[in-house]
Parts: C-alpha cells; structure tokens; sequence
C-alpha cells in the first residue's frame, strides 16, 4: 500500500473517532501512532522508536519528548504531540524547541495534534529549531504535493540532505508565494518603485508613485488572468467541458452567451485566494463565470461553492452559504470590502470539507 493509501485510512479513521479522543494519550494512541507507521517506522522496535525520550536540557531535567525515531542510535527526528483540536501555536512549539537543541544530530521535530502536522528544521541556524514549519500537512485535507514531500521522511527514503534540501525549498517558496500574495493586493513602495524605475524614465515623485501603485496592482491581476485564460483555452482545445451548477440549471438555451471574466471578479477572487491562504492550498480554488454571477469554487467542483459575486450591474452582491445550501446576499461598495466577509468565507469552506464529505474530498 502506497504512503497516500495508508494517510487516506487514517483520515477516515480521524473522521470516525475525533469526537471520542478526549486526551493526548488517546490522540497519541489513535492518530500519531499509526502515522509514524504509515513512514515504514517499527513503532514497536524500542531501538527504532522510543517513547518519552529523555530530553534533558543542561540543568533542566525532565524533559521528555514524545517520541523520537532513531537510526543508528541516535535520534533524527523527534514528534512532540498535543491533544486532537490543540492549537499548535508558537507557546507548544517552544517546548519542542528545546528537545530540538539538545543533540546536534536530530535535524526535523514534527509539532502534531493527530490532525495537523508541522514540520521543522533548523535552516536559519544550526541547532536552533526555525520559528516556521517548513511544511504543513493536515490529514482532513492531504494535499498530493505535501505528501510527496513528507515521503523523503519515511524509513525507505530517509537521507537527511535530501531533506534538508528540500525543506529549504519548500520554505522559501512559502514565504514567497505569501508575499506575492500580499503584493497582489497592496504592493509596497518599493514593488512600485523597481516597476516605476524600468518603465518611467522621469522624476519618481509621490504622484507618479501613486499613479504607479494603480497600474502595478491592476497590471499583476491581468497578467494572472492572461495567464489562466490561456490554460483554459488550451484544455478546452481538446476537451469540451459540460459544468452545470444548481443555479443555472434550468438556464433556457437561448439565453446561453459568451461569457467574458471581467477585472473585477478576477481581482475578488485573488482577494478571496488570499483570505484563505493559510486555511487550503490555493490550487484547489478555481473560478467559475456564469452569465449572471460568478463563483469561487472548491476542487473545480460547482456543488463546493465557496462565494459568489454578482457584478453585472451598478449595485455589487456577495453571496454566502448556509449548511443547507441557502444563499444569502450581501451588498458591498467595493470588491475590498470582501475582506469583512474573512470568518464567513472560511466558514463556508470548513463546511465544504466537514466530515461528512472527507471522503470524497480525499478520493
């Protein structure tokens, strides 16, 4: 059985009981156990996984990790667990930190409440635990290209160059992709001012400034929407795609037309891409334009609809969800105003992936 395979059973399994987990021991017991498993690691073998591994710190004493997995001896990574729905913030990190600086040879500590994963090095400074993961896994929501990367963690694979490698790609690529994400909405002055300095030959002053900060943002959303309107057009090249939605169902024939994504609803749906960042990959979000309105869709599925816009005339409509599908309008006077919309909006995804449709999220 392949690594995903046996992630996809202890998903449903994390489905089935989470409600019943009420400690750590049991999230350790039920969850973290098995993963660790799923790597190739004999949880069983005492020199290949040791519980409560002592830890002590210099004259700190008592110090216990959760579990570390050894190889030849010595410990290469070390899992710090908490219980099921724990917040796995910077206050438990900091115990791990410490079990972290404890031996030069342990390179990766994993920070885990059974459900989410968050994987650390020490790629700033040796021996010294970086401040963010430089990978994130969530079992209610596994993401092929993570579970790809956490593969070069398994027994068969493990090489800790390799790893290190790779978590230092992964690291700075997350960083970049948050920061073009932040420049896509509100670029800064110095963003402004690389384009301002190869494009306009005059004085820099605040106005042309201003004047830039416009086109550059207005400039990066149109570039992104080129560049999906070309895959677009490319995949429909080969392949005609029939996507009803609920809504326009019963849509009269006649009343079809072309259909043509407008500025605005690009640039809503990259506010929306933002919003959710830390909450699901933004591959899985797509844009789905309707004669009438235009939806933010899950996993390219018109029955996940996150958020839809209604742009076509002077008076701009958001509208959410409930968990019976009920819609709900809200007017907005500009698309920023989507951002007052945050907790509804991931909402209506934590809805979408609710339990009860893991499944087939998963498959």
């Amino acid at each position: 059985m392949d690594l995903i395979d046996k992630l996809k059973n202890i998903s449903q399994n994390i489905a089935k009981l989470k409600d019943a987990i009420q400690t750590e021991e049991a999230t350790k017991t039920a969850f973290v156990l098995p993963f660790i498993s799923a790597l190739g690691y004999e949880i069983f073998d005492p020199t290949e996984v040791i519980p409560e591994y002592n830890a002590d710190l210099g004259t700190k004493k008592g110090e216990k990790v959760d579990y570390a997995i050894m190889k030849d001896g010595s410990p290469i990574m070390f899992f710090e667990c908490k219980k099921i729905g724990c917040d796995l913030d910077i206050a438990h990190a900091s115990q791990l930190y410490r079990y972290f600086a404890t031996t030069s040879k342990t390179r990766i500590g994993i920070l885990t409440n059974g459900i989410n994963y968050h994987f650390f090095s020490d790629l700033d400074e040796p021996n010294m635990m970086d401040a963010k993961p430089f990978l994130e896994i969530n079992m209610m929501d596994l993401q092929e290209n993570a579970v790809t990367e956490l593969k070069k963690l398994s027994k068969a694979s493990f090489n800790i160059d390799d790893i290190l490698s790779a978590a230092s790609d992964l690291k700075y690529m997350k960083e970049t992709k948050r920061l073009l994400a932040e420049q896509l909405i509100n670029p800064k002055e110095e963003f402004i001012k690389f384009f301002a300095t190869e494009i306009y030959k005059g004085v820099k002053t605040q106005k042309v400034l201003q004047t830039f900060s416009d086109i550059v943002r207005r400039a990066f959303n149109q570039f992104i929407n080129d560049k999906i309107n070309e895959r677009l057009k490319s995949a429909m090249a080969g392949e005609v795609e029939i996507a009803e939605n609920e809504a326009i169902a019963d849509e009269p024939q006649a009343q079809k037309t072309i259909i043509e994504t407008t500025p605005e609803e690009m640039e809503s749906f990259y506010i929306v891409k933002a919003i959710l960042h830390d909450v699901i990959d933004s591959n899985r979000l797509f844009m789905k334009d309707f004669k009438g309105f235009c939806n933010v869709v899950l996993d390219d599925n018109n029955t996940k609809t996150i958020i839809r816009f209604y742009y076509n005339n002077n008076n701009k409509q958001i509208s959410l969800f409930d968990d019976a599908k009920k819609e709900t309008k809200y007017p907005i006077d500009t698309i920023e105003a989507i951002y007052t919309f945050k907790e509804q909006i991931i909402s209506s995804v934590h809805r979408i992936l609710a339990p009860k449709e893991s499944n087939e999220t998963l498959n």
